[in-house]
């Protein structure tokens, strides 16, 4: 039986410099992020915390695998609702490559055990976080402006 996933591909006018900047760049992400940022290098095995603009942890995990422009592989535990933290361990794969002259961009998230409430939140806070990226990628500004 496969694992609780979600997946969402969207497609950027840009560069493969400019999405991996926007894509590990704190400043950059609270602009798409509703305020929330990456504390990371980025290299494999590293700590991974994301964090609202207050500062409070939101999720936690491990840098899995990191391959300049090309992937991200997080090993992902939501730290803020205890109903979601208890379904464990995600592994978020993301992915970007060239296509006909933009960024085809890949977001994985699957859990690595059984529950339906981390796949819901994902699946309604991605589409939101992905559709600002690629409008501040495109046009410098974002789509949605309220916190999450």
């Amino acid at each position: 039986m496969s694992k609780p996933s979600f997946v969402y591909v969207t497609y950027i006018k840009t560069t493969p410099e400019k999405l991996w900047s926007a894509l590990t760049d704190p400043a950059t992400m609270k602009k798409y992020w509703f305020g929330a940022f990456a504390e990371t290098d980025w290299k494999k095995g590293s700590p991974w915390t994301l964090k609202f603009e207050d500062g409070r942890v939101a999720d936690s995990g491990e840098i899995l695998e990191s391959e300049l422009h090309k992937r991200i592989v997080i090993r992902w535990i939501n730290e803020w609702k205890p109903e979601i933290k208890a379904e464990g361990y995600s592994r978020c794969t993301i992915t970007m490559e060239p296509y006909q002259g933009v960024q085809k961009l890949t977001i994985q998230h699957q859990l690595e055990g059984e529950g339906t409430q981390f796949i819901e939140a994902v699946s309604g806070g991605w589409p939101r976080i992905l559709s600002n990226l690629k409008s501040l990628l495109e046009t410098w500004s974002v789509a949605y402006e309220t916190k999450a």
